[in-house]
């Protein structure tokens, strides 16, 4: 198994998915309440904003510090493959 370096931006980040996943556990609560559709949906709409802005600080944080742009071929294509993710 290969390990992966922890980076600064890790902690953080691991803070946002908890808050996301106490957000989607609060929707789920909404649903089986029987709640509004609309309040359901806007509580929705902040779980999957805050999933995809973790997402991305993940992955700018990746290319920032394991990636290098001007280097070897591999790291082109793992730029080129996890791109596609934002």
């Amino acid at each position: 198994m290969t390990t992966h370096p922890v980076h600064a931006t890790h902690p953080a980040l691991v803070a946002r998915l908890k808050r996301a996943d106490g957000h989607l556990r609060a929707v789920i609560e909404m649903i089986e309440a029987g709640k509004p559709c609309l309040e359901i949906a806007q509580q929705m709409q902040a779980v999957e904003k805050a999933i995809t802005n973790a997402k991305r600080a993940l992955i700018h944080d990746h290319m920032d510090h394991c990636l290098d742009a001007e280097g070897s071929e591999t790291d082109h294509a793992e730029l080129r493959t996890i791109a596609r993710y934002l």
